[in-house]
């Protein structure tokens, strides 16, 4: 997109949102650099340079916006569309891989030596995985200097810096203000004190449509971990360095999003996956514009547009969970879940509602005993060679390699089309995946005239590369829980 400069051009002048965190316009005169949609008078054209990233842009000498503020703009929605080597990486850099790992770390999960993985995301990127993550981990230092009271040597500590002077450089470097300037900026905002929830705006591309959003995750919700309080659906994290407790709500413009968490190293980590789990950086106009040339959904997408896919803060949560729900109740699925987090799942303290356990990790359910779950022999079966397979080094995380993991599904006993899907769907992050001997999808063939399981298939041949999202309008059509927002 950065390359194309008349397009880009067009969309500064235009101030067109959708744009934000696809491109950075930097203005060579005053040194700064934008989101699109910044809304202060554009640059003359011959003073306009364009970056795919907030990263590249920093890197050339410019400094972010105190206006836009581009460092927090969504991120761009190729990372979430593709399952290549550079989408993989960046993936795992916003998890906070480069910042607990290296990039050694990151080309080792990735399976690449670290001159690939250098070299291929500086490509594409402008710049390079170190580049990447410094970036993030300067926006991570703005939000806990402006929104906390902690001191500056723990905050710099918490938002990923070796050092208090590598903490100062970059804070000065990237917004040209001192970190005690950023806060005296600040002033008169709430903030919160050591120990307590940061709140923070999780922006996205309009529309969004959080009815299926939060209806789907409410309705699957699994007590003790998950639940719908106040207005908010709220749930319990594991991160790399402890465990949080999230509470989001939906809101005009963004998602209202409240963190506690055990350790403030954690932030970047836990946003990311928030994100993620509400499909927050995904480019609905593009999804909706496809899905809309069939005659049979655009009715659908016209009456919901920005339809999001549901997805998961734990991929290897979300498997054991499509296991135990296979071919049973949503309710059923829930109580066999319960069980398992009271049984195996790791206690924590919630003030301010009624969460009780993290989900249990694969080495914990490698303890449980088969013959105490209530299901059939089968299921037992295979849910012990799921948490074989995740404790022996199957990936279902933000950098997994689609296609290898699906295969490496299938192989597992009782792992039919639609479990493998589902988790591709819902772990995976495939925006493909696709579900076609789901009974919902079936009652919407029905009601809609689609034909059978082999039309449906054929016919989908048309949504690509976004059939998940198709699934969500046609999940719709039917009356059940997952498709409406909860009344607050």
């Amino acid at each position: 997109m950065h390359e194309d400069f008349e397009g880009c051009v067009r969309a500064v002048l235009s101030k067109d949102a959708r744009f934000d965190g696809w491109f950075y316009t930097a203005v060579v005169t005053t040194r700064i650099y934008c989101r699109p949609s910044c809304p202060v008078v554009p640059p003359k054209r011959r003073n306009m340079r364009f970056y795919p990233s907030a990263a590249a842009a920093q890197q050339a000498g410019f400094r972010a916006c105190k206006r836009c503020r581009p460092d927090a703009s969504p991120g761009s929605p190729l990372w979430n569309e593709r399952a290549d080597l550079v989408a993989r990486a960046m993936r795992l850099i916003a998890d906070g891989v480069v910042d607990t790992e290296g990039v050694r770390g990151l080309a080792d999960r990735l399976g690449y030596s670290v001159r690939q993985i250098e070299r291929q995301v500086f490509a594409e990127l402008g710049a390079g995985p170190l580049a990447v993550a410094r970036a993030q981990r300067a926006q991570t230092a703005r939000t806990l200097i402006e929104t906390t009271t902690l001191p500056m040597t723990e905050l710099a500590l918490a938002a990923g810096f070796g050092s208090i002077r590598t903490f100062n450089d970059t804070v000065r470097a990237v917004f040209a203000l001192s970190p005690t300037e950023l806060r005296a900026r600040a002033k008169g905002r709430p903030t919160i004190a050591a120990g307590a929830a940061i709140p923070l705006r999780l922006p996205y591309r309009r529309p969004l449509c959080p009815d299926n959003l939060f209806g789907h995750l409410v309705a699957t919700g699994v007590p003790g971990v998950e639940e719908w309080r106040d207005g908010a659906y709220r749930r319990t994290l594991r991160l790399p360095h402890g465990h949080g407790v999230v509470a989001l709500r939906p809101e005009d413009g963004h998602i209202a999003c409240r963190l506690t968490l055990t350790d403030l190293r954690d932030l970047p980590a836990a946003t990311s996956r928030c994100r993620r789990l509400l499909d927050l950086d995904a480019d609905p106009v593009a999804v909706d514009d496809q899905l809309a040339t069939d005659p049979l959904l655009a009715p659908l997408v016209a009456a919901a547009p920005g339809r999001r896919v549901p997805r998961t803060v734990d991929g290897a949560e979300f498997a054991v969970r499509a296991v135990l729900g296979q071919q049973v109740s949503t309710a059923a699925a829930r109580t066999h879940a319960a069980r398992i987090v009271v049984a195996h799942g790791t206690p924590v303290e919630d003030p301010e509602g009624g969460l009780t356990h993290l989900f249990p990790s694969p080495e914990a359910l490698a303890e449980l005993d088969p013959e105490t779950l209530a299901m059939p022999r089968s299921r037992r079966r295979t849910l012990l060679a799921l948490v074989e397979a995740l404790t022996g080094g199957l990936d279902l995380g933000a950098g997994s390699d689609w296609a290898g993991t699906r295969a490496a599904l299938s192989a597992l006993p009782g792992f039919g089309p639609w479990t493998v899907e589902s988790i591709a769907m819902r772990a995976l992050g495939d925006p493909d995946a696709f579900l076609p001997t789901d009974l919902g999808i079936k009652y919407a063939a029905e009601t809609l005239g689609l034909g059978g399981q082999a039309a449906i298939v054929s016919r989908s041949a048309a949504w690509r590369p976004w059939r998940a999202y198709a699934t969500q309008h046609l999940w719709a059509t039917g009356d059940h829980a997952i498709n409406r927002m909860p009344a607050a």
